[in-house]
């Protein structure tokens, strides 16, 4: 067991895996045993790794796959926003490798390069037996060295990007901690000043914004033109008849992408 010297509080342990189904199933069952962290867990290989809505997420070697494994008393619904954490937290570490411009986010959470995913998130969670808490699992897979075929969107690695100043890209661990440092000080901002701040950072980056959006939902399509983000995360759209929907989930699609 290692540890990372976060940006706030203490060090956190790292579990350090050579191969496991997917880090935030193994998150789940040391949660489910009673450990309920604050761990960082990672693995060399994963053999089912997850992404949003039970799609799959591969993990070619020198990619990171990673698992923060952390408590919480927020509500589920406000919880689920950590999921805005991670983007900009992920955006923020790939700035010391990668060109700050080429850095974009999409809602809810999609972390894109050159227009292309870079990063998969996926946020689990679960009630703590006999306490008015929750367990998180913060999934975070990055790619590094190598570019998976996906089928929903083109994918990318930060070795095809490197700034001029860049040799290689990170290992994962090397990565890991950049990673690490990055969600904690994010963290730290949406515990002391609100999220406001996590707002205005993932609006910065946000692609889409002021433009014709489709959000697929299970039932309908809605369209629009995607005004912005929500205190509470939601994806707020201006319909042709001058209301506002706001999207809480859904697939979305900003004019041609």
């Amino acid at each position: 067991m290692t540890e990372i010297s976060a940006a706030a509080g203490e060090p956190v342990p790292v579990l350090v895996l050579e191969s496991v189904d997917s880090t935030n199933a193994e998150a789940r069952r040391l949660a489910e045993s009673g450990d309920l962290g604050p761990r960082w867990i990672t693995a060399r290989f994963q053999t089912a790794g997850r992404g949003r809505r039970g799609r799959a997420w591969d993990t070619a070697e020198g990619n990171l796959a990673a698992t923060l494994l952390m408590t919480t008393d927020r509500t589920p619904g406000d919880a689920a926003r950590t999921s805005f954490v991670a983007a900009v937290a992920v955006a923020d570490a790939l700035g010391a490798y990668l060109p700050d411009s080429l850095i974009r986010l999409k809602w809810p959470n999609d972390v894109l390069v050159d227009d292309r995913k870079i990063c998969g998130i996926l946020i689990e969670s679960g009630r703590i037996p006999g306490a008015d808490r929750l367990w998180l699992a913060v999934g975070i897979g990055i790619n590094l060295r190598h570019a998976p075929n996906v089928v929903d969107r083109p994918a990318t690695c930060v070795a095809d990007h490197l700034r001029a100043d860049v040799a290689t890209p990170p290992t994962p661990r090397a990565a890991l901690d950049g990673l690490a440092r990055a969600f904690a000080h994010r963290q730290g901002q949406w515990d002391a000043l609100g999220f406001d701040p996590i707002v205005e950072a993932w609006t910065g980056r946000a692609i889409g914004l002021g433009g014709p959006c489709a959000a697929r939902l299970a039932m309908e399509t809605v369209e629009g033109i995607a005004e912005g983000l929500d205190p509470d995360g939601s994806l707020r759209l201006r319909l042709t008849d001058g209301g506002v929907r706001r999207i809480a989930a859904g697939d979305v699609f900003f004019g041609g992408r």
